[in-house]
């Protein structure tokens, strides 16, 4: 049975980290693995949302691949978020490392934002909907 207010609550979460994200366009302030953070956390809370809205139960998981999988388990079309499972390594491992010797570029900190919004917009949706 789907948990719309388990949902509505991770989405306000995931705002919160969305909000941290669009303050932290500076990358001489904040560090790629900071903002990194932040922006793996608004991906997988909002996943998660999506999910309980499906009524899916979710694992105790920071692998955002996992997430989708389930999702598209159930039928729901997420091949546009796929490119976000690059993130889940901010959701621990970077936190702890001195820098990110993966990443052959900086962040693209507003098209990131933006790929967020979209999912946000598009999970919100769902739950609306779902909860009608």
């Amino acid at each position: 049975m789907a948990d719309f207010e388990h949902a509505r609550s991770l989405l306000r979460m995931a705002h919160k980290d969305f909000n941290a994200l669009t303050g932290m366009l500076d990358s001489a302030v904040f560090a790629d693995e900071i903002f990194g953070f932040h922006l793996q956390q608004a991906i997988e809370k909002t996943l998660k949302a999506w999910l309980c809205a499906y009524g899916i139960a979710y694992p105790p998981t920071h692998d955002l691949a996992r997430l989708l999988s389930l999702l598209e388990k159930a039928g729901t079309d997420v091949e546009q978020f796929w490119p976000l499972v690059q993130f889940t390594i901010f959701a621990v491992q970077a936190r702890y490392e001195d820098g990110l010797a993966d990443m052959d570029e900086p962040l693209e900190r507003a098209i990131e934002i933006d790929n967020v919004r979209v999912l946000l917009a598009t999970t919100e949706k769902v739950v609306a909907e779902k909860s009608k």
